[in-house]
């Protein structure tokens, strides 16, 4: 099947930011679900987020977030870091398997997914990645453990950065539109799935517009062009 055609199709909105909800459910009815157990790392108040849809709909899970909490929905303040993670999954009891995992706290996302033990295997991931970076460049914000975002330009990491760390996971990118991939367990997909590039994967129609017409390449690219390229990225 075509996924991106498919999921561009069910790209809408009712509790998340963009149109993650639909998406989200749509992947789930492709792959399945299991122990119906999320993870939403980077939740907020947990009112507008990518997990909010499955507690509504029953589903049991876990939100981090550093400013909020809400033990009533699940939600916990906590100061996420790639030294730290693996041990508040232990804390909050997520299990080695659940169904979907997102991550987005604005920064240190690339560092603390590479280092959440794998021994978790969500069977879906949502994560978020920074659009100004080209698709065809693998960078991610230098790891700051005590890094919190105010606006910045340069961080997160690139659509290429994510694809690469879910691929050495064993995910595979099945769409994407700013500012979120999503990636499943290659073992979940079709037989005879063909991998996408990071930019086949775009789902706003831009890949091919990008291809066909040089001019928008500049457009997109132009704050990266403009100084965005000399930060201090990581090459991953």
């Amino acid at each position: 099947m075509n996924f991106v055609k498919d999921l561009r199709k069910h790209y809408s909105r009712r509790f998340s930011q963009g149109g993650e909800d639909g998406v989200i459910t749509r992947v789930l009815e492709i792959v399945g679900s299991t122990n119906r157990f999320y993870l939403e790392l980077g939740a907020g108040a947990g009112e507008e987020c990518n997990t909010r849809l499955l507690r509504e709909s029953g589903w049991t899970g876990v939100m981090l977030d550093c400013d909020y909490e809400n033990p009533a929905i699940g939600l916990y303040r906590e100061f996420i870091t790639a030294e730290n993670v693996n041990q508040l999954l232990a804390k909050y009891h997520v299990p080695g398997s659940f169904d979907v995992l997102s991550i987005d706290i604005d920064g240190n996302d690339y560092w603390v997914w590479k280092a959440i033990s794998e021994e978790y295997r969500p069977r879906i991931v949502v994560a978020e990645f920074n659009a100004a970076i080209p698709s065809n460049i693998a960078v991610s914000m230098p790891y700051d453990p005590s890094f919190r975002w105010a606006g910045e330009p340069d961080v997160g990491m690139s659509l290429l950065a994510l694809q690469k760390l879910g691929a050495s996971k064993g995910y595979s990118l099945v769409y994407a539109r700013p500012p979120n991939g999503f990636l499943v367990l290659r073992r979940l997909l079709p037989p005879g799935y063909t991998e996408l590039s990071a930019e086949q994967s775009l789902g706003t129609g831009m890949a091919l517009l990008l291809k066909a017409v040089p001019l928008l390449v500049r457009m997109r690219n132009k704050h990266w062009d403009a100084g965005l390229n000399r930060l201090p990225w990581v090459a991953v």
